[in-house]
């Protein structure tokens, strides 16, 4: 630790404590009072979304005031160590705890430093080993942060958030061409299968394409070692294929659908998921995935392909199943949707620039992609200097 570096648990340094949640007739939906604070309304940097709830007069009685200048940690649950911070006085549940630090320490300083990798560590050894992990109070109290006198918090906070904004701009920019490269590729999509051109002739799905396999026991011999394909190995709207294993190693007992190389297979779950693969092996398939096979002479596989990710296929779709508890797409409304197709070479032509620039496409989302998480590296790279005396 650096010279003048002291450690201190947080209740040392600071009020500590636990949200508590109102009853409905306690709260405000206008905000009109004090914003009443949720694990849901923080924010990527750590700022609040003060616009959902509110608490009433009656409520305020009995919540627990956070005050402006405040850091918040949520402490039960899956995202358990999310930190945000306040800049006005809030009232929070019981899902997150919260510190406001006395004279002498910086609320951003210490925000700063619960984002460290070793902080982070060490707020989930001391959730327990619980199904439910959780930091109460007194957990939450003993932590330790590390504070230098309050010149160098503010020297270090100063440097942190001048280099975080340039981080979040990067970021936003790099998202933001990722977002452009994948809505190009999306409009070239929607401009194929929404035009019309001489020799196009309107078809039903029943007349193009059809599920010819049939469902077969994964545990025979012939099955066993074959590659299966359920929906949460398919990228939606990529058609990569993802982890896949046999279904020797997956344990499978129920039936499956077999398909070969000719297949291309359509998730009927979620459809809004956009989940369609061309497998270029012979497999097994879920039950909630179709295996389709196109019908010689009136549809391209690659056509088919592309026309399932397709805006037009997907909204068709999704209106389809919007009525189900689980949304999904039943066999009539599949075969029942009908497209207007070109001649198969057309459709071969078509399909062949969708693909070449669907590769495009993924090649520069995979350029954006390194770079966000490039941008992650740096972030954590400069907390660790931060917090090791290395600024």
């Amino acid at each position: 630790m650096k010279a003048r570096w002291v450690e201190k648990s947080l209740e040392q340094i600071g009020i500590t404590q636990t949200g508590s949640t109102p009853k409905t007739s306690e709260k405000s939906n206008f905000g009109d009072f004090i914003p009443f604070i949720k694990p849901a309304d923080f924010n990527q940097d750590g700022s609040l979304d003060y616009d959902n709830d509110g608490i009433s007069e009656v409520g305020l009685q009995k919540a627990r005031r956070v005050d402006a200048g405040s850091v918040l940690m949520v402490c039960i649950g899956a995202t358990i160590g999310k930190c945000g911070y306040c800049d006005r006085d809030v009232t929070t549940n019981q899902q997150i705890n919260s510190l406001k630090p006395f004279d002498g320490v910086s609320y951003k300083f210490v925000y700063y430093q619960m984002l460290t990798e070793n902080f982070q560590r060490r707020v989930i050894l001391s959730s327990g080993q619980a199904t439910l992990p959780i930091i109460n109070k007194s957990k939450w109290s003993a932590l330790t942060v590390t504070i230098p006198p309050l010149p160098e918090q503010q020297r270090i906070v100063g440097i942190l958030d001048e280099a975080f904004d340039g981080i979040a701009n990067a970021k936003a920019n790099a998202e933001k061409n990722r977002q452009n490269a994948r809505a190009l590729f999306e409009s070239h999509l929607q401009a194929v299968f929404t035009q019309r051109g001489e020799g196009w002739v309107e078809k039903s799905f029943s007349e193009v394409c059809e599920i010819s396999s049939v469902l077969v026991d994964p545990r025979y011999d012939e099955y066993v070692d074959l590659l299966h394909v359920g929906g949460a190995n398919i990228e939606s709207k990529t058609g990569q294929l993802i982890e896949l294993k046999t279904a020797r190693e997956e344990g499978l007992i129920s039936g499956k659908f077999a398909f070969d190389e000719t297949a291309v297979l359509y998730s009927k779950i979620r459809p809004y998921l956009m989940k369609v693969a061309r497998p270029d092996f012979q497999g097994l398939c879920s039950a909630d995935i179709y295996p389709l096979s196109v019908k010689a002479g009136q549809l391209d596989r690659d056509y088919l392909f592309h026309l399932l990710l397709s805006p037009e296929f997907t909204n068709y779709a999704n209106a389809g199943s919007a009525r189900a508890g689980m949304p999904k797409v039943n066999r009539d409304h599949l075969f029942a949707f009908r497209v207007y197709l070109p001649p198969v070479a057309k459709q071969k032509h078509f399909a062949a620039k969708l693909d070449a620039l669907h590769e495009e496409t993924q090649r520069l989302e995979s350029i954006y992609r390194q770079k966000l998480a490039a941008l992650d590296e740096l972030k954590k790279a400069l907390l660790h200097q931060a917090f090791n005396g290395e600024l």
